[in-house]
């Protein structure tokens, strides 16, 4: 097997721990010279004034790779903007956008704030959106030029977006949206050489270990030497492969990771239906609701759900 040798340029968001920090160390031990992004945040988004991201670029530059520092909010439109423009300035172009950036703020639909609520749909989706849209337009002037890159964004989804999670209604909302967006952002930027997919990772994070006692529980390291399936590495392999030139014929999918199983989600989709051929009066929808539900596909439990 040859391994993959990514003579590229990467942005990794949120980078400076966690999944995030794996993505980056993975991307630049395949060759690509990395632009490690992170502000520096507690696991509610307020400022820490740590600056985790300088020790990530320590690291690969201590083991003979390429990377640089960004403080940057991708959530802040000029703050996507500069990002972008730091990857083309520092090492003359872009090719792969790695959106990771978030937090949690849980608390139950019916305790939740307006601010709870806004930020959390700021960080994590504008912060998609506005990261997407600038790389696209570099990538589009790009190929309008007849230099068309084989441009590659991986998105961040989750299962809580893919299925929900009590609790959690905020982060579940923007991660559906984000899944929702993958799809829209593959089917506008196809003609530019750009792919679109997205991950919904499963690994031992600060988001996964603090959301309680069971759930730290559930994610801790093995003590028996047995294979780590948390490990938040085990997410990285199919973001490089995703990134590489090898992707280019899949887009606008989304694939679940946890420790050594990938698979692939499929989004919402018509399954059984009726068709009268007239309007329906309300009278006679009982029956019919009845009957398309028990040919359909059971819907997979919300986590959380009694």
């Amino acid at each position: 097997m040859t391994p993959i040798n990514l003579r590229r340029v990467a942005i990794v968001t949120g980078a400076g721990r966690g999944i995030g920090r794996e993505h980056a160390l993975a991307f630049a031990a395949s060759g690509a010279k990395v632009v490690v992004n992170d502000i520096g945040a507690g696991l509610d988004g307020s400022r820490t004034g740590e600056s985790p991201a300088e020790q990530v670029v320590a690291e690969i530059v201590a083991a003979g790779g390429e990377a640089v520092v960004n403080g940057d909010d991708v959530a802040s439109w000029d703050g996507a903007a500069h990002l972008v423009a730091q990857a083309i300035e520092e090492f003359g172009a872009l090719d792969v956008l790695v959106n990771n950036a978030g937090f949690l703020r849980d608390k139950m639909l019916v305790s939740m704030s307006e601010n709870d609520f806004d930020d959390v749909i700021r960080v994590h989706l504008k912060g998609h959106f506005a990261m997407l849209r600038h790389a696209a337009a570099y990538w589009r002037e790009q190929s309008k030029a007849g230099a068309q890159r084989e441009a590659r964004i991986v998105n961040t989804s989750s299962g809580a977006g893919l299925y929900g999670s009590v609790g959690q209604g905020n982060y579940a909302a923007a991660k559906a949206a984000i899944a929702q967006m993958t799809v829209q952002a593959a089917a506008e930027l196809g003609g530019y050489g750009i792919t679109v997919n997205a991950i919904a990772p499963s690994a031992r994070t600060r988001m996964t270990t603090s959301a309680g006692e069971a759930m730290a529980a559930q994610m801790a390291p093995p003590t028996d030497g047995s294979f780590d399936t948390m490990d938040p590495a085990n997410v990285s392999p199919l973001v490089v492969w995703l990134g590489s030139p090898e992707s280019r014929d899949v887009t606008g999918r989304v694939f679940e990771v946890e420790g050594g199983t990938v698979s692939v989600t499929d989004g919402w989709q018509r399954s059984a239906l009726r068709d009268k051929g007239s309007r329906w009066d309300p009278a006679e929808l009982g029956p019919v609701v009845a009957e398309i539900l028990a040919e359909a596909p059971t819907p997979f439990p919300v986590y959380g759900a009694r």
